[in-house]
């Protein structure tokens, strides 16, 4: 896919409800557990190396993070949640952030939902689509770091994941940042739901 973008610029962090921008520009938001390769997504998806912080340590993005895109959109990148090693008094001002994030009347075009394929789906997982499904988010699921499965175990994990979530296959996309697999037919489903 051709589409590229010119400019990318960091607009802001919100770490309570109250630094949210004020809504204007459509937005994709990102989500995901801690150390799934959210912000590596980003980044892909973007075509910018080094624009969301990668990092090894689980819980490193606190804020929620706004990049404005072209003047077009915005990419939101939400706090990881799950086993990230905070406090559990910062997991739970986390958890308010992104909850009331969610929920305001925003201009929320797609929810990116990244998890690691390797894992299988739990309570938490399960809990998190079912928030999002009852807040009447459109969403896609990314199952994220296929490089890290044998190619002859990635249809198994697929059926795995679309098993535990009740989702349909064509709402799951295999992604691998590293290789950089699946990338363009995430990037088209983000493009297409921010023209609808």
């Amino acid at each position: 896919m051709k589409e590229h973008f010119k400019e990318v610029k960091f607009q802001k962090g919100a770490f309570s409800p109250r630094d949210f921008p004020v809504p204007s520009l459509p937005e994709v938001a990102f989500l995901g557990r801690s150390n799934v390769g959210k912000s590596s997504l980003i980044n892909a998806f973007l075509r910018k190396r080094r624009l969301a912080r990668v990092s090894s340590t689980p819980g490193f993005t606190r804020a929620i993070n706004f990049f404005r895109v072209d003047h077009r959109f915005l990419v939101v990148d939400l706090p990881g949640y799950g086993f990230a090693r905070v406090p559990l008094r910062i997991r739970q001002q986390w958890k308010v952030l992104v909850e009331s994030y969610l929920s305001a009347p925003r201009p929320i075009k797609l929810l990116v939902l990244i998890f690691d394929v390797r894992r299988k789906p739990d309570e938490l997982d399960r809990a998190l689509l079912e928030y999002v499904t009852s807040l009447g988010r459109r969403f896609i699921v990314v199952l994220n770091k296929i490089d890290r499965l044998k190619k002859t175990a990635w249809l198994q994990a697929l059926k795995t994941w679309q098993e535990g979530l009740t989702l349909s296959k064509e709402s799951l996309f295999l992604t691998s940042c590293k290789e950089g697999w699946g990338i363009n037919e995430v990037r088209r489903e983000i493009l297409k739901a921010l023209k609808e």
